[in-house]
């Protein structure tokens, strides 16, 4: 595989602490039902401005980004109306290196019911997931920096109001919000049909410089029936393990996964020398789960191996059945994408609570992608990501069960023992300073690399049996 080098002022006083719930009184009516609901075109994004509330809204403006009181904290937000269909949430701003410190709250009406939810929080600390410092995907001038996104189903109402947090560490900056601050309403969409052709029809290649996309040559894929380029490009890069416009990668057990890694190399991987891959499981593609590939940028970026995987969670809520899981992978990659600015969904595998293993970030599953999803350490490495949140509510024991199966299989395939230990380099964040050599678990938490609570404490302990799980299914002793 080629290699891609990685490059305020006091504290507020009672009366604005007290201003969030204040702020509650008049969302309670909710905004009149139309006879007729305008509706999202599939798979779209609505991105809003937040604009002044509360008391310093209606006073004479001060610095840019501060309201007029230094001892009050600025409050942004969106009275509730009613807007296009969407079923996931998030805010952004202009500057991805801006941290957001605050609190971030949504209401949404459900289309179902015409009822509005009760306010929700929005994970803020989310710059973790990101692409690294001074990569190519980093400096492409569209990166923002985001919440995490929410879950929060079919609705067509939303009140929004972000407060910054008054008290904290620098308390001048805690008063006050980044600059253009918007709120993203995302739909996911209904994945478009495409047949399905034999994998003899070819795959493309790709001969870009180390720091460029690679993958970009799609020559041999224009008379595909049914198929778009891109999506012809980002199903071939699973050839052999799957026939081209395949929307899944079957299961194989121990002896078969072992055997199919082998004729996969090319013959740069010997079963000799490779004797502890797993079972691979079954993975779901991104024509499976319905990606747009449009959206994202062409051709693939690699690295030159994987060292280890980080275990995230998304912390998007955890209301939604098995069967919306395609739905919600559809709208965090238009989030990553669309609202964040990044060149594809930041995760390289998926899990959902039903233990489905999903594939990420395009560019191949057995193979060395490039990800965004711990900021300093994307590069060697790979991202999964559990749908769900995991602070407070245990992991499914399908979902710990599927993260133990794709890492025996994954870190297999590069002679990885998930229960050693692996050394990177780290790109840059708030542990470790760029250019830090950081010895770590094979299988580790987001939180091992960044100072965050991801991947939730309850998916976090359930490590250490994870890794003991996944080298038995690699078979070593």
């Amino acid at each position: 595989m080629r290699g891609f080098l990685a490059s305020s002022i006091g504290v507020a006083t009672a009366a604005a602490l007290a201003l969030p719930l204040a702020l509650s009184t008049p969302a309670l009516a909710a905004p009149p039902v139309g006879a007729a609901v305008p509706v999202a075109p599939a798979g779209s994004t609505q991105s809003l401005p937040l604009a002044p509330l509360g008391p310093a809204a209606a006073r004479s403006p001060g610095p840019p980004g501060m309201s007029a009181s230094p001892r009050l904290p600025e409050t942004r937000g969106l009275p509730p109306r009613e807007v296009e269909r969407f079923s996931l949430v998030g805010v952004v701003w202009d500057d991805a290196s801006t941290r957001l410190s605050g609190r971030v709250q949504v209401r949404t009406r459900s289309v179902r019911t015409a009822s509005w939810s009760d306010w929700q929080d929005v994970e803020t600390h989310n710059s973790e997931h990101a692409p690294d410092l001074g990569t190519t995907e980093r400096g492409s001038g569209r990166v923002r920096g985001s919440t995490a996104p929410l879950w929060v189903g079919d609705s067509d109402g939303i009140e929004v109001r972000v407060q910054a947090e008054p008290g904290a560490p620098g308390a001048r900056a805690a008063t006050r919000l980044p600059s253009g601050l918007r709120v993203e309403l995302v739909a996911p969409g209904a994945p478009d049909p495409v047949t399905v052709v034999d994998a003899k029809n070819g795959a493309s290649g790709g001969s870009g410089r180390a720091d460029e996309p690679e993958g970009d040559d799609k020559g041999d894929l224009g008379a595909l029936p049914g198929m778009t380029m891109e999506t012809a490009e980002s199903s071939s890069v699973n050839v052999p393990l799957a026939a081209l416009g395949a929307k899944e990668i079957t299961a194989l057990n121990k002896a078969d996964s072992t055997a199919d890694a082998v004729l996969a190399s090319d013959g740069t991987l010997s079963a000799a020398a490779r004797p502890y891959i797993g079972p691979r499981p079954r993975i779901v593609t991104r024509l499976g789960w319905g990606a747009d590939e449009s959206l994202r940028e062409p051709g693939f970026v690699y690295t030159s191996t994987v060292k280890a995987a980080f275990v995230h969670h998304t912390a998007s809520g955890n209301n939604y059945a098995c069967k919306d899981a395609p739905a919600v992978l559809r709208s965090l990659y238009r989030y990553h994408v669309v609202s964040s600015g990044w060149r594809d969904i930041g995760y390289n595998f998926a899990v959902d609570k039903c233990g489905t293993v999903y594939e990420g970030r395009a560019g191949g599953v057995a193979k060395a992608v490039l990800g965004a999803h711990t900021m300093g350490f994307n590069t060697d490495s790979m991202g999964i990501a559990v749908i769900g949140t995991f602070t407070t509510t245990a992991p499914p024991a399908a979902a710990v069960k599927a993260v133990a199966e794709v890492t025996a299989w994954k870190l297999g395939l590069f002679d990885r023992d998930p229960r050693a230990k692996a050394t990177l380099q780290s790109g840059g964040g708030n542990l470790f300073a760029k250019g830090t050599s950081v010895k770590m678990n094979v299988i580790s938490g987001h939180r091992d690399g960044f100072a965050t609570e991801c991947p939730g404490k309850l998916l976090y302990d359930q490590l250490p049996p994870t890794r003991v799980s996944s080298a038995k299914l690699q078979g070593r002793p």
